[in-house]
């Protein structure tokens, strides 16, 4: 597959990246020859970059965009992603993105407006990073949540404390074919491992499970985690758009206050935001003074939504200090990542490989609903379909050799979610949720599409 990024900035480099691994014709486009020559030094991708403006027909020719399967635009000027979609939408590009700030564009009934116009989806990160901070806010003793098929299916990711009843044991006496859940992956440290039935789960861990709706109580009370508040009270440091997206879709149960330093702003937000339940303060989120008096010490959840990351990543340590719970940092920063996660900060939200996520999705080949990266574990989680005569569909699971670094967490059939062991039979049809390491995805493709003979000794079928 071509592909061809336009912006090689924060989004196009992390995107670039992501994609460079899966053997796919990359070429970046970019205006700054200082910024594709970092992307080229930073290290080993097999990528082309190409110094261009976006903008340019004579450039986007030459850069090849005729002979693209997917053009994405992911510079940081909206309206400049939306003209070179429709200029490579024009050349002959097959499927264009475009990453825009404006919420309005996101709404179903300019869906077909903006087709008409050569742009076939469009990439909201602020929208997305809002749906990720409510997922954690809704589930205060989780790290991530993640529904399948409307909640068919769930995946939890869960720090494990000392009041976990699950550590030290193996996952083959924790997991029996017949338990409702499934440990999927486990983050220790700095590694993401995938588990086998002889794996234990230690202490610090962060395990990732695979159940449904109906037994989350359940796990939660495996993790020790049934004395943890349910989120009704919020403090929020930083009034920008991710902010404004979450005031609007939090659930009526949860109160908010909203600190901002700039007046302007604030009387912005009071404006955009006509809620009783929502106050916003003008201040210095950073001030422990302040929050003492706006009772953070009765508060369930702090999130920290500046753009500077390394203010976030300290007002959530602050917090933390002062007595709350759950913490949210956006981290636009990823150097800053890794260290939040070993400085225990709660849920970590970065909007590029969010957005990065949701891209990468439309580069595969099979029927996937879903791609979700889960930043702190290195990691992807996909959706499949399995197709009809598929080579998942010929065995029993434990007859199928998957490619290393995966496992299934469970499936949907007919709307109904079930976990999946050694003797789940797979059907055309049904929805099965992979857990996978970072790039092993594509390796997954042929296993859900119909092959012509003699392919499946070549994939591994025994």
């Amino acid at each position: 597959m071509k592909i061809i990024i336009a912006g090689a900035g924060a989004v196009g480099t992390h995107l670039a990246k992501l994609l460079s691994n899966e053997n796919q014709n990359i070429t970046v486009i970019d205006e700054s020859p200082e910024k594709t020559e970092a992307l080229t030094q930073a290290g080993n991708y097999d990528l082309i970059t190409f110094n261009t403006a976006p903008t340019s027909i004579m450039g986007m020719k030459e850069a090849g965009v005729a002979q693209a399967d997917l053009f994405i635009a992911v510079t940081p000027e909206e309206t400049r992603n939306i003209t070179c979609c429709m200029l490579a939408h024009a050349l002959g590009a097959k499927k264009t993105v475009a990453r825009v700030d404006n919420s309005e564009y996101m709404q179903r009934q300019h869906q077909e407006f903006f087709r008409q116009m050569g742009i076939d989806s469009l990439i909201y990160p602020e929208q997305l990073a809002a749906v990720e901070i409510l997922d954690g806010l809704k589930r205060s003793w989780a790290r991530q949540y993640w529904e399948v098929h409307g909640g068919a299916l769930v995946m939890l990711g869960v720090k494990l404390r000392e009041t976990a009843k699950i550590l030290n044991q193996a996952l083959y006496q924790l997991c029996p074919p017949d338990a409702p859940y499934h440990v999927v992956a486990i983050k220790r440290a700095a590694e993401t491992l995938i588990p086998n039935g002889r794996s234990e789960l230690q202490l610090g861990d962060i395990a990732y499970f695979m159940t449904t709706k109906k037994y989350i109580p359940y796990i939660r009370e495996l993790v020790g985690k049934e004395h943890y508040a349910d989120v009704k009270n919020v403090l929020v440091m930083g009034g920008g758009r991710t902010c404004v997206h979450v005031a609007h879709m939090k659930p009526d149960y949860m109160s908010m206050k909203i600190i901002e330093q700039n007046i302007e702003r604030c009387n912005r937000l009071n404006e955009l935001l006509e809620d009783d339940d929502i106050m916003v303060i003008q201040g210095d989120g950073r001030d422990t003074s302040l929050l003492l008096d706006e009772g953070i010490r009765d508060t369930q959840a702090f999130c920290a939504l500046s753009p500077e990351t390394e203010t976030n990543i300290l007002a959530c340590l602050a917090a933390k200090r002062l007595g709350v719970r759950k913490t949210v940092a956006l981290c636009e920063n990823m150097d800053y990542v890794d260290m939040a996660e070993k400085l225990d900060i709660g849920t970590i939200i970065n909007k590029k490989t969010i957005a990065a996520s949701h891209i990468y999705q439309m580069m595969l080949n099979a029927d996937v609903n879903n791609v979700k990266c889960l930043n702190i574990a290195n990691a992807d989680v996909a959706e499949f379909i399995a197709a009809e005569e598929a080579p998942i569909t010929s065995r029993p699971i434990r007859d199928i050799k998957l490619p290393e670094g995966c496992t299934f967490g469970g499936l949907v059939r007919n709307g109904v979610g079930m976990p999946i062991n050694g003797n789940t039979q797979i059907q055309a049809g049904d929805s099965v949720v992979v857990f996978c390491r970072s790039q092993v995805i594509k390796k997954l493709d042929p296993l859900f599409r119909k092959q012509s003979g003699g392919l499946l000794a070549k994939i591994g079928i025994k």
